[in-house]
């Protein structure tokens, strides 16, 4: 691995530079998001370890990120080190302090603790779309497209190109997931810019979106042995 600085902790990994600072790489831990011990891509907090899960988040990544660039959506994946757990990345600016785009495809989780007066549990919801600021004293909360643009977060007919964006990439996971007979019901992407051009970031991965078969709530491990092939297949 080359020499590299340490440049932020996250829940699920860290990012470092290159001691030259021509490079940047996302370092894929074991941590998960989740409380009490209980995966929860919805959750705010690292609430588990799973042996395994950075490797997979890594592979999983690479696999949809790679899909993404060919329905013309580019990304800022550059190469990944499976044996490091490592990908390489261009340099990208944040909206502000980051967001978080969720796509709903099934009303659960936080969904319902908000709309439960006016919607049912497992209801269809179709492709809808909420974005969050990343503010983890305040519980990443909901922003409106208004005040996205009135912060100055956001520019005119930059939202747009996120909800698009967001809704693309999820009909096409939609779809492949359901070549292995697992339902997507929810997923979160994160986007920056670079050279003034909207990028996906961060990862797609298992600990990203919740997703069932059969009934029965997959786990991040399982989910991407049933996606990629592998011992659960």
């Amino acid at each position: 691995m080359k020499e590299m600085t340490l440049v932020k902790q996250g829940k699920t990994k860290d990012v470092y530079r290159s001691s030259d600072g021509k490079e940047i790489f996302l370092v894929f831990k074991d941590d998960a998001t989740g409380k009490d011990g209980v995966f929860d891509p919805g959750e705010n907090q690292v609430g588990l370890k799973i042996d395994g899960m950075g490797s997979s988040s890594l592979r999983l990544s690479n696999y949809f990120f790679q899909k993404v660039s060919e329905i013309g959506i580019p990304t800022h994946m550059v190469s990944v080190q499976e044996a490091e757990n490592t990908m390489t990345v261009l340099p990208v600016t944040l909206f502000s302090h980051g967001l978080e785009c969720v796509c709903r495809r099934v009303a659960t989780g936080s969904f319902m603790r908000r709309y439960g007066l006016y919607a049912k549990e497992g209801q269809p919801l179709h492709n809808l779309v909420e974005i969050t600021v990343k503010d983890d004293d305040r519980g990443d909360p909901l922003i409106t497209e208004d005040s996205l643009v009135e912060l100055g977060i956001l520019s005119d007919g930059e939202y747009g190109v996120l909800r698009d964006y967001t809704k693309r990439i999820t009909e096409l996971i939609a779809a492949v997931l359901l070549e292995k007979g697992i339902v997507l019901y929810d997923i979160k992407y994160e986007f920056g810019k670079h050279d003034e051009k909207i990028v996906l970031i961060d990862e797609i991965s298992a600990g990203s979106m919740r997703c069932y078969k059969d009934g029965v709530k997959l786990d991040p491990i399982l989910l991407t042995e049933l996606i990629l092939g592998g011992k659960s297949e």
